[in-house]
């Protein structure tokens, strides 16, 4: 015959039962709660875990909601997914905000040193004799991504207005997928010359300077607008797009808010007008659809 159950077992059993219990109100209350998906492109921050999850949980508290990262290789992948409505929102670049201005609506752009603005920068390698962009003609030169403002378009723009293109001003182009891999590109030599947003370079060269010594600045474009954090223009007065506006507009009045924007290199985010982006609309048009 059997022994009967031992206090150990009877203990066993209630912890399992509290845990059965527990568990399942645990999972409502999760499942209760909106989830927002929020998009980012494969620029530097990217590379950062610790941010993401400094980001994520910043957004998360501020927003109520549950918050989800999405990151994909390519600007193109993560604008796709923004106007599917795959994502609620995405972190873009101007370049594809101006070229889907019709279907996307603005939640907040990035403020760096006091303005919504950032130049692109073309970089050479420290010791190339190199100073003026005339002269990277024959480079091989690092592109960041097709449809980066500042990693493709303005140099691209800058070509046509000489009557240039980059596959035939350059020896031989190709693209990174990230403004960090140009910088890596051009300083080991893997590239002579490249194009990279110059906010980018200018956080970099404070973090990593050994890296970014390696290189130097060859030009600047004018100033243009900061790369925004953008929605579906059907979506501007769903809830969870209200509440992350707010969130994001408001991030430097937290200090959990205030540590985010230090790891970005950033002053805060703030609204501003579509127009912001006419200098980038400009180069688009410049350059065709082609």
């Amino acid at each position: 015959m059997a022994n009967g159950p031992t206090r150990r077992d009877v203990l066993s059993t209630v912890v399992a039962t509290a845990a059965a219990l527990s568990t399942p109100n645990l999972a409502v209350r999760a499942q209760g709660m909106q989830t927002i998906r929020f998009g980012l492109t494969p620029v530097f921050l990217t590379n950062d875990i610790d941010l993401l999850e400094k980001l994520k949980r910043y957004l998360s508290v501020a927003t109520g909601r549950n918050v989800e990262l999405v990151q994909r290789r390519t600007y193109q992948e993560v604008t796709s997914l923004l106007i599917s409505g795959a994502i609620d929102a995405a972190w873009i670049c101007g370049f594809p905000f101006v070229k889907n201005r019709e279907e996307l609506s603005l939640i907040a752009v990035p403020v760096w040193n006091g303005k919504p603005l950032y130049q692109a920068y073309v970089i050479a390698g420290q010791d190339s004799r190199e100073r003026s962009f005339k002269d990277l003609q024959g480079d091989i030169h690092a592109f960041s991504d097709p449809d980066s403002n500042s990693g493709f378009l303005v140099t691209r723009a800058l070509l046509t207005s000489i009557g240039e293109k980059p596959e035939t001003y350059f020896s031989k182009t190709f693209f990174t997928y990230g403004h960090r891999n140009v910088v890596r590109a051009v300083a080991s030599g893997l590239a002579d010359s490249g194009s990279v947003d110059g906010y980018v370079w200018e956080v970099m060269a404070k973090r990593e300077p050994k890296l970014v010594g390696q290189t130097r600045v060859i030009r600047k474009s004018e100033w243009l607008g900061f790369p925004p954090v953008a929605c579906r223009r059907q979506s501007i007065g769903q809830d969870n797009i209200k509440v992350l506006i707010e969130a994001f507009n408001k991030m430097d009045e937290t200090n959990e808010g205030r540590f985010v924007l230090n790891l970005l290199g950033l002053d805060s985010f703030g609204t501003y007008p579509a127009s912001l982006y006419d200098g980038i609309a400009e180069k688009v048009a410049l350059v065709g659809s082609g």
